[in-house]
């Protein structure tokens, strides 16, 4: 009997033994520090602990039955243990043994998961054996988990994907439910080829790249699917998060996107903005149409069977790539309003609008809400900047003052500056109408006249409506010639300020005539100034010509009381024709005409008064003027006037003209 009772005591000592040694087995066995060998010991070790059978204890009624459950769930963990813990004992990474090693690996891990569930069926007593098996299991799990972990890890960055936008091919949207990972080419398209293509109207599933290598997808999944049953989904999130982050970053770095500052922006100077800005803009086509799109399919397809922590893990890796991207946005949407910003600031808010619903559809969740909201705020921002700067653009027009006259009456730099601005503009009208809404002039109804200035009697009003871009462009070209006029009163020569008018007129004419500028003013607006550079070009001919060819009329000419003519003031009125002749010559060779067809018109029409006039005058008085007073035949005349408009001053006496 005694020998009964002290057996007791030492069973109990014996278990509490065998406990102990385990948890220092299971201590010892997590340290990442400990050589193959030593693990190699330690998983022996605990392999034959765990097979250690207590001795039983008398057993109660009706506790058989649980008794040999517990043998059997006892002897299935030290199974999946054995398995398990081998593993722990090398560095290898289970997936470079191949699959078949690994999904055996996968297949006793989940059954060390369903170990737990029938554990933890079981009416557990505190402290009892079932009670350390579960803990034992936990253990277990916790070990397979960090290792699965490691494993999704080194099987994400292992098998991720160049990125080279210059060399790739395409993933048709078509071809996303395919097992197979094939990709579909496009032949010799580039990137920047597909980004362009259909004015970037293609949704954002239409272009996919594999960013990891197709054959490890059903692995990922697979291992993403067990953490996730075995409750360490977060674990599994995180890790991918983590990775897809590192990749997302690369990402930009390719596409050569710098983290820059808010005050980095402002500070920079036009030419290095301008060049960042055209980047900003390819960056976003590439990222979000192709990157994007192709991280959110990624996601998608490994947690295909988590409901929406695709959705999760995709938002969370890639929220701080797109925020560094709009990022830049807002910094050139509250820089300074310069004029010489517009065409970029409207390029990167089309960009910007065009993509927003792709971003909407890729971020559809709660969790991509901060970067949809981010979207709207950056593409309302651009909107109002890109406004705020066309309206600037007008200020900019009427305030350039000039103190000094334009050299040669040629066509003004501003004159010029203003059409191609208002050209280049052309290609963005759909965006400046809806953008200057509530910005349009007085009256948007306008009544347009289907008539020359010269000819009213062919006046026909017109209603129509006018959009406010053309009510702005018509204000610009206003104040464009308000301008014109003021610089053409610098000139101290009439003629000159004329010519300048006549030149720039024309130029703004038939900039509007041989462009889709034509379509936003209208012809009633080229008929208008070629009239205006028309009326230039005869003032400029009276203010010219005028005095001289006064020259060579024959009022006052005959004597007094006869119908004498004074030889005399005939050789004067003569000499004086030719020497007012050459002063012109002398000046206006140097005045340019830049437009030869305009130039050559109006040389015509100059030759045409100036040579008739001329010829006939000397030939009604052939009789009384000497040879030696005929400097000039009309033909030398004829030909100096050829030299007009040339921008090159010359003298009649050292011109190259016989």
């Amino acid at each position: 009997m005694g020998d009964c009772e002290s057996s007791v005591p030492l069973m109990e000592e014996e278990e509490n033994l065998i406990a102990a040694a385990q948890s220092i087995v299971r201590a010892l066995g997590s340290n990442r520090t400990l050589t193959d060998d030593a693990r190699k010991i330690l998983a022996d070790l605990g392999s034959q602990l765990s097979s250690i059978t207590r001795v039983s204890e008398p057993e109660d009624e009706g506790a058989g039955e649980t008794e040999e459950q517990l043998i059997e769930l006892e002897e299935e963990l030290n199974l999946v243990q054995s398995k398990v813990m081998n593993w722990e004992v090398g560095k290898s990474m289970i997936w470079d043994c191949g699959q078949e090693e690994a999904y055996e690996y996968l297949r006793y891990v989940d059954q060390g998961r369903k170990l737990i569930e029938g554990l933890e069926s079981l009416n557990l007593v505190k402290g009892g054996k079932e009670d350390e098996l579960l803990r034992r299991a936990h253990d277990l799990l916790q070990t397979a988990m960090n290792r699965l972990e490691e494993e999704f890890t080194h099987l994400l960055v292992h098998n991720r994907q160049p990125f080279e936008p210059e060399h790739m091919s395409f993933r048709s949207s078509e071809d996303d439910t395919l097992d197979d990972g094939s990709i579909v080419s496009f032949g010799d398209d580039s990137i920047e080829d597909v980004v362009q293509r259909d004015s970037m109207s293609r949704s954002s599933g239409e272009y996919l790249i594999e960013l990891v290598h197709p054959d490890v997808i059903p692995d990922l999944r697979c291992i993403a699917n067990l953490m996730f049953d075995s409750n360490y989904g977060r674990e599994c999130s995180q890790a991918f998060i983590n990775v897809r982050k590192d990749g997302l970053d690369d990402c930009l770095f390719i596409l050569e996107v710098e983290k820059l500052s808010i005050e980095d922006v402002l500070k920079m100077e036009w030419n290095s903005l301008n060049s960042k800005i055209r980047r900003w803009i390819r960056a976003m086509k590439i990222f979000v149409r192709i990157y994007l799109a192709s991280e959110k399919w990624l996601s998608d397809q490994i947690f295909s069977e988590l409901e929406a922590v695709g959705s999760v893990c995709f938002a969370e890796a890639s929220k701080a790539s797109i925020l560094q991207l709009l990022n830049f946005g807002e910094a050139i949407a509250i820089g300074p309003h310069q004029p010489e910003k517009l065409i970029r600031i409207l390029d990167m808010y089309e960009v910007l609008a065009d993509l927003i619903p792709d971003i909407d559809a890729m971020y559809s969740d709660e969790v991509g809400l901060c970067v949809r909201k981010e979207c709207q705020d950056i593409l309302r921002s651009l909107g109002d900047c890109a406004k705020a700067t066309f309206l600037e653009f007008e200020n900019a027009v009427a305030s350039s003052i000039s103190a000094n006259p334009f050299p040669g009456g040629g066509i003004h730099h501003l004159t010029r500056y203003v059409m191609n601005y208002m050209k280049t503009l052309i290609d963005y009208s759909k965006t400046l109408d809806e953008l200057l809404k509530g910005h349009e002039k007085e009256d948007s109804v306008t009544i347009l006249p289907d008539m020359t200035p010269d000819r009213e009697e062919d006046n026909t009003d017109r209603r129509c409506y006018i959009s406010p871009l053309a009510q702005h462009f018509r204000s610009f070209t206003s104040i464009l010639e308000c301008n014109l006029e003021d610089k053409a009163r610098l000139y101290k020569d009439e003629s000159l300020g004329h010519l300048f008018l006549m030149n720039n007129i024309h130029y703004m004419a038939q900039k509007v005539k041989n462009s889709n500028l034509r379509t936003i003013l209208g012809d009633g607006w080229i008929r208008k100034h070629n009239w205006k550079f028309q009326h230039h070009a005869m003032s400029y001919e009276r203010a010219t010509w005028s005095s001289i060819l006064s020259f060579l009329r024959d009022e006052g000419l005959y004597n007094p009381g006869s119908n004498s003519i004074s030889r005399t003031l005939l050789k004067e009125r003569l000499n004086n024709f030719y020497l007012s002749f050459e002063d012109v010559y002398k000046s206006q060779t140097g005045w340019s005409i830049p437009d030869s067809q305009l130039r050559e018109d109006l040389r015509i029409s100059t030759s045409l008064k100036v040579i008739q006039g001329y010829r006939t005058f000397v030939g009604r008085h052939t009789n009384h003027i000497s040879d030696k007073h005929i400097r000039y035949t009309a033909d030398d005349l004829e030909n100096f006037l050829l030299d007009l408009f040339e921008g090159s001053p010359r003298s009649v006496h050292g011109s190259h003209r016989k």
